[in-house]
């Protein structure tokens, strides 16, 4: 059997999957393939579907598909990416349950890493506002909303019931459309479980920088979805930008102060770190592709959906243009990059990408909707029906299809759920103990974590150079630390550190440590100065 050709995909949203999907299905016996996806999530989210996930419409895990199912023959690994060597041709992943990094050597790399939020820029606004991009984010959203009406049900001031019940979305684009739309039709439905809340106490802003929203289809249809949602008493503040955010309210660019405890952000939209930080071409963040999806300058390296920069069919030197960053193009985009890849093996002429794509969809809630498709313009109740029906087809999986399919039809008689299920973020800091004998880590393990001794004893061992064994180079009691010079300096770890006596430690997760040493300057002062004495042979007298 020949040796397979070993693909590390990284990221695992449309592009990716499906990338892979058809890698394995192109495989033959004389090139086979060996397909491995890097993703932090084990599971696609179908993200059209996100925004109704407020409304409950469909359930949160309807909205998601399991990797494993729709590729089984890939081998998935559950990590961020630390580093990518083009030069070796390897990628370094972040550790698992051992802090011990995970490096996948490659024959062809793709690069389908999605967009991240990044707030930076706007004041206020990544501690206040309430991002929607993730599974993720639309639960928190739903959450949040329900304690909202929860507590409005019960307060009397009638300033602090205002501005709770005033709901404040920035973008006029679709998702910021379609999370107003989604927002506004939930809202209005489970008030009636309130008795104290009257409908008309509810205030639901759209803010948008230009000056009529959906920017991206016709403008007839955009003006249809304006007065649409006008009629149904949304408040659209269009030529208007988000000029920061407190807890307290949205402020504009005029300096108008909007009173609110939900703040929704769909912008900006900024390129994945782990792009930024890849030595390849780039153009503002995103990746520079030839028509075939190759990084522009390398034979091995492609890069699809939203972190490249894909030309259209009819782009030239002078007027370049790019395909969106949609579903249906990264699909197919998926699709070509996983039929040059088994070209490029097998020794073929490469096929250009050539999609220009059907057109765009939008849900306006409430039953209506617009599309634009193939020419075709269509508004109100078919546009909605067109928009769940081409979706729903869309979605990977039968059984999917069917969960959703009941859902929506069970949505046309019940009232939401108005239940609130608390998944917080568990805290950074953590309390551990260790027994007489077992390492806290090891020599070569990725920093992690820094530790505060409580109470108990430990050793610390670094290996000698000829691999004969360890040496003992100090002993560590209550009231000292170790771990931080691998943080600090994003190196591996450059000793094991033993439990000797039963041990009790605070230890700090690397970004909360981060946050800390960023925000404190003595903090990070004291800290580098321990870390410059311990790096000193003679004075080691703990590790990293």
């Amino acid at each position: 059997m020949p040796k397979p050709t070993r693909i590390v995909i990284l990221g695992g949203g449309f592009a990716g999957v499906y990338t892979a999907k058809h890698l394995i299905r192109l495989a033959t016996p004389e090139h086979p393939v060996e397909v491995h996806i890097v993703n932090r999530e084990n599971y696609m989210v179908f993200q059209p579907m996100l925004p109704e996930v407020i409304s409950g419409s469909v359930g949160v895990a309807d909205t998601v598909s399991p990797i494993r199912r729709i590729v089984p023959r890939a081998l998935l690994h559950m990590r961020d990416v630390e580093k990518v060597d083009l030069k070796a041709k390897a990628v370094t992943c972040s550790p698992g349950f051992r802090p011990r990094p995970l490096t996948l050597e490659y024959d062809h790399l793709a690069i389908s890493l999605g967009n991240v939020t990044d707030f930076r820029g706007t004041t206020g606004l990544a501690e206040h506002a309430k991002p929607f991009k993730t599974l993720g984010d639309a639960l928190a959203l739903r959450n949040h909303v329900i304690h909202v009406l929860e507590e409005a049900d019960t307060e009397r001031d009638p300033a602090l019931r205002r501005q709770m019940l005033t709901f404040v979305v920035a973008g006029g684009g679709f998702s910021g459309v379609e999370v107003i739309a989604e927002l506004h039709d939930f809202v209005r439905r489970a008030v009636r479980a309130y008795p104290h809340i009257a409908q008309d106490e509810c205030r639901f802003v759209l803010l948008h920088s230009r000056e009529r929203i959906l920017p991206e289809i016709d403008e007839s249809l955009a003006l249809y979805a304006q007065d649409l949602l006008r009629d149904r008493g949304i408040e659209l503040m269009l030529n208007t930008r988000l000029a920061a955010a407190t807890a307290e309210h949205a402020i504009l660019k005029d300096g108008t102060r909007l009173p609110t405890k939900t703040l929704v952000a769909t912008v900006p939209s900024n390129p994945n770190p782990v792009v930024e930080a890849i030595d390849l071409p780039k153009d503002r963040g995103t990746l520079r592709v030839d028509g075939f999806l190759r990084v522009q300058g390398y034979d091995h390296v492609w890069a699809l959906g939203d972190c490249a920069l894909v030309p259209l069919p009819d782009s030239t030197q002078d007027q370049p243009h790019y395909a969106p960053p949609t579903a249906q193009h990264a699909i197919r985009e998926a699709a070509l990059c996983a039929q040059n890849i088994h070209a490029t093996i097998r020794g073929k002429t490469l096929k250009p990408f050539t999609f220009g794509g059907l057109g765009s969809l939008a849900a306006l809630g409430h039953r209506r909707g617009v599309a634009q498709l193939l020419g075709l313009k269509v508004a109100g109740f078919p546009a909605w029906v067109l928009w769940r029906f081409i979706y729903w087809t869309k979605m990977p999986g039968l059984e999917c299809k069917l969960r959703v399919g009941l859902r929506w039809f069970l949505d046309l008689f019940f009232p939401p759920e108005l239940v609130q299920l608390r998944v917080g973020r568990s805290s950074g800091v953590a309390n551990e103990h260790f027994e007489p004998g077992q390492n806290v880590f090891e020599q070569g393990d990725l920093g992690d974590r820094v530790y505060i001794i409580i109470s108990g004893k430990a050793q610390v061992l670094r290996k000698r150079p000829d691999g004969s064994g360890e040496d003992a180079i100090a002993t560590l009691g209550p009231g000292q630390y170790f771990g931080e010079m691998a943080l600090l300096h994003r190196v591996p770890r450059n000793a094991t550190v033993r439990c000797v006596e039963p041990l009790n430690v605070l230890s700090i997760e690397k970004g909360d440590f981060k946050a800390l040493v960023t925000h404190l300057d003595e903090m990070r002062s004291g800290f580098e100065r321990t870390a410059a004495q311990r790096a000193q042979p003679a004075t080691t007298p703990t590790p990293s």
